[in-house]
């Protein structure tokens, strides 16, 4: 009889200590939100759409992409942090709420290390300058010889203060010594209809959303901040070539609330990394000219970690 009882009882504790993990195993078992910290248009957005297609197709439950632009991307991540770290609310991270924002403003409600769990590494895109056909340039050293001459005289559009098309813009003013008026939007695709409209002349913006205005001639690209040329856009030359020390790139990733289980972060990463490997998202992402390199999640917390390290100066430069 006693034999008897704690075979029960054993049975009952494996019974009980599967039940999580079984729980766990079923994610997800309703629809996913990914939050996206700028409106619809922008390259944040662009990824975020692409990659919630294919894990909805690999995961058989719906991911939806939600924007929630406002406050140099502090919006999107406030709402991130103050989530259940279930695995329903994730987000596109990017630079600027993670690497700008809280050094920009340090009573920002959420530390952008110990307050998120990062989980997948996405890849990074290149700024750009581009400038309106109107400008009558095609060059950066003309257009830098032009607006010296006449300072203030042109306006430029940035996705916001404290943007990182804001912060490279002032540092590209000191870096030339011309002298441009800033006109800051609520993300990128408001400032790119102004300036396909002739509202806004030149603008420093991410190149993939960029891609076709510049197919069409609509935006002429002036240069762009990689370290070397970048493939989407081979003939036009980075900042760095015509002499200035102007190196930027806006990384993107996949970001949760800390604390998600650990096999709801390893069955996420797993299938962004699969999603990342087929041919017409690799097709996708050569075409917007975002650039991937392989890191495990550990090894994108330590990215983040030493982006924000590598912004504090830039960002503080355009505070004071």
């Amino acid at each position: 009889m006693k034999r008897r009882l704690l075979l029960i009882a054993s049975a009952a504790t494996v019974a009980t200590a599967t039940l999580p993990t079984l729980a766990q195993a079923a994610w997800p078992e309703r629809p996913v939100r990914i939050l996206v910290s700028f409106p619809p248009g922008g390259s944040s957005d662009l990824v975020a759409r692409l990659l919630s297609e294919k894990l909805s197709a690999s995961l058989g439950m719906q991911f939806v992409v939600e924007n929630k632009p406002g406050a140099a991307g502090t919006v999107a991540a406030s709402a991130l942090a103050q989530a259940k770290p279930d695995g329903y609310t994730l987000m596109l991270s990017n630079l600027t709420p993670f690497s700008v924002a809280p050094v920009r403003f340090p009573d920002t409600a959420y530390d952008p290390i110990s307050d998120f769990d990062h989980v997948t590494y996405v890849g990074t895109v290149h700024l750009g300058l581009f400038a309106s056909p109107s400008v009558g340039v095609s060059d950066l050293p003309a257009f830098i010889e032009m607006a010296k001459a006449d300072p203030g005289l042109f306006e430029y559009g940035s996705s916001g203060v404290g943007s990182w098309g804001h912060i490279i813009a002032q540092h590209f003013q000191d870096e030339t010594g011309a002298e441009l008026f800033h006109i800051p939007y609520k993300g990128s695709g408001p400032m790119r209809l102004d300036f396909m409209g002739g509202v806004v002349p030149l603008m420093f913006d991410a190149v993939p959303q960029n891609l076709p205005s510049v197919q069409e001639g609509t935006a002429i690209p002036l240069a762009v901040s990689a370290p070397q040329r970048i493939a989407s856009l081979p003939d036009v030359p980075t900042f760095v070539e015509s002499g200035y020390d102007i190196v930027a790139e806006n990384w993107l990733g996949v970001s949760a609330p800390k604390g998600v289980p650990d096999d709801i972060r390893e069955t996420l990463d797993t299938a962004l990394q699969e999603a990342m490997k087929m041919a017409d998202v690799q097709a996708q992402f050569d075409n917007w000219g975002i650039i991937r390199e392989p890191k495990t999640s550990d090894g994108f917390s330590d990215y983040v970690e030493a982006q924000l390290k590598q912004w504090t100066p830039l960002v503080m430069a355009v505070s004071e």
